[in-house]
C-alpha cells in the first residue's frame, strides 16, 4: 500500500463494485427489502398521509368518531 505525500494511506476504505446498467437502473438483484411494488408502496404511503393530515385538520371530528 502505498502512501501520498502526508503520508496518508492510499486505497484504504475498499473498492468499489462495477454495476451493469441493468443494475444501476434498478434491475440488478434483489436483495433484502426491494421486493415489491413501487406504485403500490407509493399509493399506501399516500393514503397514510392524507388520513394523517385529515386528522390533523380534524380533530374534534376524530374524538367524536372514537
Amino acid at each position: 500500500m502505498s502512501k501520498n505525500r502526508r503520508n496518508g494511506m492510499l486505497g484504504v476504505g475498499g473498492q468499489r463494485n462495477n454495476l451493469s446498467r441493468r443494475a444501476l437502473r434498478g434491475g440488478g438483484p434483489q436483495g433484502a427489502g426491494n421486493g415489491g411494488d413501487p406504485a403500490a408502496e407509493k399509493k399506501e404511503l399516500l393514503r397514510k398521509m392524507r388520513e394523517r393530515n385529515q386528522r390533523r385538520a380534524d380533530p374534534e371530528q376524530d374524538a367524536a368518531s372514537e
